[in-house]
This record gives structure tokens, sequence and C-alpha cells, in this order.
């Protein structure tokens, strides 16, 4: 149906863009694809999405440019809760560029920001209570840096620009915890209708601003 034929060209603007990067500079690029509210669609709908991402997992393996610009693929979510042969395509993809370093593809599925954030402070709490910490020893210590580690971009800076398509004017829960400083882009043109004078001017627009970290 037209919805899947959506994701189907989304799927494909995917390599579009990571030449662009390539071309641009840009070393770090995050696409979120699925997300866990996405699991509440008819479930015809979620086979056929899930069907087509692993599709084009196992077909990134296989693009010589990936190989060619060392790009590393990396899975952030609740990987777990994905089809046993999706999971396998994504593990087979990270392994298969696990030693490249010269540009990351971070790719969502599965994901929520407000997960992601209870799986960190989950993460860290374990890990504490283990060392025999009592749990108001571990709040009196609680800083942003013992949380940041347990994250899904734990080795990874913080993004300094996110680019919202399809005219939608909200996060959604993207990379909330990452995002406190980011730079944000709104963009009417729907994803896979998106340009290279889009992200020109998403790079553009952000380049002209002055980011104050708060201050």
């Amino acid at each position: 149906d037209n919805i899947i034929k959506g994701h189907h060209e989304g799927a494909n603007k995917l390599e579009e863009v990571l030449h662009w990067c390539d071309e641009l500079g840009v070393e770090i690029f995050s696409i979120w694809i699925f997300s866990l509210d996405n699991f509440k669609r008819a479930s015809h709908e979620v086979e056929g999405i899930l069907g087509l991402i692993e599709g084009k997992m196992r077909e990134l393996v296989t693009i010589e440019g990936l190989h060619a610009n060392q790009i590393k693929v990396r899975a952030m979510g609740q990987i777990e809760l994905l089809p046993p042969s999706l999971q396998e395509a994504i593990r087979h993809a990270e392994e298969a560029t696990q030693n490249y370093d010269k540009f990351i593809l971070n790719v969502a599925v599965a994901y929520g920001g407000r997960e992601e954030i209870i799986e960190a402070f989950r993460g860290h709490l374990k890990a504490e209570s283990e060392s025999g910490k009592t749990v108001r020893q571990i709040a009196d210590e609680l800083t942003v840096d013992k949380i940041t580690p347990y994250l899904y971009t734990s080795n990874l800076p913080d993004p300094e620009l996110i680019i919202r398509t399809s005219g939608e004017v909200r996060l959604s829960g993207f990379l909330l915890w990452q995002s406190v400083y980011s730079e944000f882009y709104f963009c009417d043109t729907y994803w896979p209708s998106f340009r290279k004078i889009d992200f020109l001017r998403a790079l553009r627009a952000y380049s002209q601003r002055k980011r104050r970290f708060g201050k």
C-alpha cells in the first residue's frame, strides 16, 4: 500500500544522503527509522516496514561505497524486540563494519528516547548496587556524567544539528538526553523527497547560529 511504498522510498533515500555527508565532511549521521510507538500500528504495516528495514540492512553491507568510505553501522534501540531475522541482519551489518572509523551511521530502530534514559538509569543503578552501595548513596552521588556511559551513544559526541523533515515541529523523543544543546532545523519536505538543497540549507542555517550551550 501507499504507506509501505513511502517507507520503501525513504529507505532508498539513505544511500543518497550518506553520499552528501561524505561530500560535505559530515562524520556522524543518525537516522530514526522505527520507533517503539510504531509497534502500535496495524500488524501488516509493522511487518511490512520491518521487512523493508531488514532488506535495507542486508543491502547496506553489499554497497561498495559503504566499505570504500569506511562507514561504521551502529544500531541503537531495543533490538531484542525485533524479529530474529532482522536482529541477525543488524548484527551482520555491525560486525562487517566494526573496524571502520571514517564515518559513523547510527540507525535508531525500536527506539524511544524515554526508554533509552530508563535503560541508562537501570544500568547505572545495577552497577552501583553491585558495588555494595545503598540507594541513598547512589542517589547522593548521582550526576549527569554517571548516566551518560549507559546511553546508546555513550562513546559519541552529542548531536550538533537535528533535522526534522515532513513539516513536523516536535522532537518526538529522539535523543532526548543528548539533544539538550543541539540546534534544530525544521523542513517541510517529506523524507523520501528530501533533496541536497534541503540538506545544504539546514547546514547553512546551522553554520549561521551562535551555539550558546545554555549560557
